[in-house]
């Protein structure tokens, strides 16, 4: 585990500081306390597919190569192989139009990744990925979309606050696990007091 660590901190850190190493262990440290409210999960399949689940992250790649490499490196067997690319494949909010998380495993590394996405390291991340895009911090004009596309989701440069609407708030709604939804919960008030409070400084 040790040595596929050190090969993925490498990808990672040549990613900007919203989804870099640390944000795999924060997820891996959600992964790991959730691991422990369910006894029956494959710790193994989790714990990898955590630290794989962002190689192949289509906001910096349109490639899976570096993926698929190192998943055909992993000493498991080829079932547990598929089983790990699925639980990758079912991570992403894509919208509203991610995959259904098929397996306990999946359901323990989305529900990790989604609690990195909230609270006050949500914040923190979501306003440093729209500086790298050059996003306004907020547009009073603009509106939340719903039921968007994939391609819509990604495409369009909405300033960082509208991204609350269209994700972040959703995702405690949106937890499966119970250890998950537990952890979400204090998350998700803390930044709805944060856009209360951004939302008077605006004179919104």
């Amino acid at each position: 585990m040790n040595h596929l660590m050190n090969k993925v901190r490498e990808i990672y850190e040549q990613f900007d500081a919203s989804h870099d190493f640390q944000h795999i262990e924060r997820v891996y440290q959600n992964a790991l306390a959730i691991l422990h409210s369910e006894p029956t999960a494959d710790e193994e399949v989790v714990k990898i597919a955590v630290l794989l689940h962002d190689v192949s992250d289509k906001k910096y790649t349109d490639s899976k190569e570096k993926e698929e490499q190192l998943i055909a490196e992993l000493p498991v067997s080829e079932e547990k192989k598929q089983h790990i690319r699925d639980c990758i494949a079912q991570v992403s909010f894509n919208g509203g139009n991610e995959l259904e998380a098929t397996s306990l495993e999946a359901k323990i590394v989305r529900d990790a990744d989604r609690l990195d996405a909230i609270g006050a390291i949500g914040i923190a991340r979501t306003f440093a990925y729209g500086g790298v895009k050059g996003r306004k911090f907020y547009d009073k004009k603009e509106e939340a979309r719903t039921n968007m596309s994939e391609s819509e989701y990604r495409q369009n440069n909405t300033a960082s606050v509208t991204h609350f609407y269209e994700k972040l708030l959703l995702l405690k709604d949106l937890m499966v696990t119970e250890k998950g939804k537990q952890m979400a919960l204090e998350r998700h008030q803390f930044m709805e007091s944060f856009l209360k409070q951004l939302q008077h400084e605006i004179g919104q």
